[in-house]
């Protein structure tokens, strides 16, 4: 496995030297960087597409929560604090992992037993600022005081209201303060297509598909939701599945 490229981001500088001499006892993780604030730290994460985020959660002006809304791909992310009463919400966002200060030696080894294995499942699919997303990219959505980290392989479909974008994952409907255009640029052609003008669906997650009026196609999808595709994208949907 190459080595694993990690950012910290953290606005206490004796916290993330105590975070440094852990990395340390770990060669095959390569620190790129670090950064004291939530500005910063974007600035970084834009510049250097690292593989692995350490995030404090609670830090003055914006905290690590805010840093996730404002990139359109998310790291593995490793949050760290010093407050136990952001575990279960942390984990609503799917982290890989939260490690409360002070960071015990062993905690740590385990969660980087974690990245490993995480970037193990991984190999094979690229990233970079060209390439659209993979499944196994990650977004951040936030939808009121709820938030979640979710691959974009478990998106079962997309679809607009208004200006934004309602997401379809598990049970979950949330909304996505970007255009339904703007999300398609970085979705991955391979699973997902445009049904219609409003929806985008995952082509893993169609149970059933059948012929519908003026040669339009209606699909049955696993959660139980029906999608209508327009005349003219059952023709590219047909070519597409080879049906």
């Amino acid at each position: 496995m190459s080595s694993i490229k990690a950012v910290i981001v953290e606005d206490s500088r004796l916290a993330r030297n105590e975070l440094k001499e852990l990395i340390k006892k770990h060669p095959e993780i390569e620190l790129i960087g670090e950064a004291e604030n939530v500005d910063a730290g974007f600035e970084l994460i834009q510049s250097s597409h690292p593989d692995l985020l350490f995030l404090d959660i609670n830090m003055p002006e914006k905290d690590g929560f805010e840093l996730l809304e404002m990139l359109d791909e998310v790291p593995m992310t490793i949050f760290t604090t010093a407050f136990d009463e952001y575990a279960i919400k942390s984990f609503e966002y799917n982290a890989l992992d939260y490690l409360l200060k002070p960071i015990n030696e062993k905690r740590f080894a385990l969660a980087i037993e974690k990245v490993k294995g995480n970037l193990e499942r991984k190999e094979g699919e690229s990233n970079s600022i060209s390439e659209r997303l993979t499944g196994n990219s990650q977004i951040f959505i936030k939808d009121g005081e709820k938030c979640w980290l979710i691959k974009i392989g478990n998106i079962s479909h997309l679809e607009i209201v208004g200006n934004y974008t309602r997401v379809f994952f598990d049970d979950q409907r949330p909304m996505l303060y970007k255009s339904l255009n703007q999300v398609e640029e970085k979705l991955p052609e391979k699973y997902f297509f445009r049904a219609n003008r409003q929806q985008i669906i995952n082509t893993n997650f169609i149970q059933n598909v059948v012929p519908w009026f003026n040669g339009k196609l209606k699909l049955y999808m696993l959660n139980g939701d029906e999608i209508e595709v327009s005349r003219r994208q059952s023709y590219l949907f047909k070519d597409k599945m080879s049906l």
